[in-house]
């Protein structure tokens, strides 16, 4: 890595429209509270929903793409709605079982870009989509996607439980591209085997089987230190983290644009440490990079560290990312 300074990296994150537009979450969340739902075991923060059923817990997730990309880039729109979902599913170490989808649309022509971005979504993850509704006459384009799967009771990963002397483990494919049109999105599961990507979520689905971390959520929208931030956030923890033992690509020309990315296959862990290696080795079992990153800690404040600089991306006491604190059970 180049000698950088550690500020405009920190200032980058904090002001990320990735981190930013999360703020407006718990404003939603505290008009729908689910405390007297008792079957709920988890919601709001978290990356799906856990509802009771028997022995399991039913998973259930939704997410919308931004009509940026829904204009810019049709079937990427598409094929990104089932992807984020699923990743979402797996994220809580469960197995996506199906999805559902609501289209609306004034074009014939992007409708139908969005829907091969479904089907090869649909192909390449190997999840269905049942049924939906459909909006034909709509002066506006939009794709939401909803999913459902399902977790051993014992098995489920929550964003909400990292515990201080947990190791921070990352993991990424770093084998993949940023498209031009859609510059934060580092694309990984388009030009691989679709073997490889399903192998790719059933280990994380393996790490919760195997109970070997306490706390996770997949790296989405805010990058890689961002979802952290949120997985920390939410379990009111903090954290140090070296940001020169982030896995990194070979090819790369610009470290802060890297931790912004959306990560096509990634995933932020707070484990015990003699669970860190094992973590690794799973997901180093299909073509993904993982290392330990730093240490969780009570301090309610996310530091990075940067060679001999050390600085506060977030202090919880005062800092909202989504403002949520999720439900615990």
């Amino acid at each position: 890595m180049k000698t950088m300074e550690l500020q405009p990296i920190i200032d980058a994150i904090r002001t990320f429209p990735g981190v930013t537009r999360k703020e407006k979450i718990h404003e939603v969340v505290d008009l729908l509270p689910t405390d007297r739902f008792p079957r709920v075991a988890a919601a709001e923060g978290e990356d799906a929903a856990a509802i009771e059923m028997g022995d399991k817990y039913i998973l259930f997730a939704t997410d919308g793409i931004m009509e940026s990309l829904v204009e810019s880039d049709p079937y990427m729109a598409g094929y990104f709605a089932v992807l984020v979902n699923v990743n979402d599913i797996a994220a809580m170490g469960g197995r996506a079982t199906a999805m559902v989808d609501v289209m609306s649309m004034s074009n014939d022509q992007i409708c139908g870009r969005l829907l091969r971005g479904m089907e090869e979504g649909v192909r390449r993850f190997n999840v269905p989509i049942v049924g939906g509704h459909t909006h034909p006459d709509c002066k506006y384009h939009a794709i939401d996607i909803a999913v459902i799967g399902e977790v051993n009771k014992d098995s489920l990963i929550r964003s909400s439980t990292a515990q201080p002397g947990d190791d921070i483990v990352f993991i990424m494919d770093l084998d993949g591209h940023c498209p031009k049109n859609i510059p934060y999105a580092w694309t990984t599961t388009l030009d691989k085997d679709p073997n490889l990507i399903r192998k790719q979520m059933e280990a994380a689905a393996v790490v919760a089987d195997e109970h070997l971390v306490h706390a996770g959520k997949d790296m989405s929208n805010p990058g890689s230190v961002g979802t952290l931030g949120m997985m920390l956030e939410s379990s009111c923890m903090g954290a140090v983290v070296d940001l020169e033992k982030i896995p990194t690509p070979k090819k790369c020309d610009d470290f802060i644009h890297w931790l912004l990315c959306y990560q096509g296959c990634g995933f932020v862990y707070a484990c015990p440490p003699e669970n860190s290696a094992r973590v690794i080795e799973i997901f180093e079992g299909v073509k993904c990079t993982g290392a330990v990153v730093g240490k969780v800690n009570d301090s309610k404040k996310l530091e990075l560290v940067l060679g001999d600089q050390k600085g506060t991306l977030f202090d919880f006491t005062k800092d909202i990312i989504t403002g949520c604190r999720p439900k615990k059970k």
